[in-house]
């Protein structure tokens, strides 16, 4: 039940940095899904592995981030496109699979416990 809310929490704040991400502060574009991205997804990895305690089980937010951002950014409903072709979608979706794979990267080298 645990890894499903995780999961959950995974889409929900992946589908919230795509609603955040083409803001605008004046004239200059400012990425604050891109921000939300960075805190989350280590947070959610490593909430993944410490209630499991696999590096399989810590990677699903990542994947659950990716087809999140892939389903939604690209096959809205209504034919609107969430993640239009441009710098800040790039940068999302970088920093966000970035972020979680350096954290799997943490857990998964971590020394083993006796």
């Amino acid at each position: 039940m645990t890894l499903v809310l995780i999961l959950l929490c995974s889409v929900l704040l992946a589908a919230f940095e795509l609603v955040l991400q083409p803001l605008y502060a004046g004239s200059v574009p400012a990425p604050v899904g891109t921000v939300v991205a960075i805190v989350t997804m280590p947070w959610l990895v490593r909430g993944a592995s410490a209630e499991f305690g696999s590096a399989a089980a810590a990677g699903l937010p990542i994947v659950a981030f990716v087809l999140t951002i892939g389903v939604l950014g690209t096959v809205a409903p209504g034919g609107d496109v969430m993640l239009p072709a441009t710098w800040q979608s790039l940068l999302l979706a970088v920093v966000g699979i970035g972020a979680g794979l350096v954290a799997l990267r943490g857990i998964a080298m971590r020394p083993a416990q006796p």
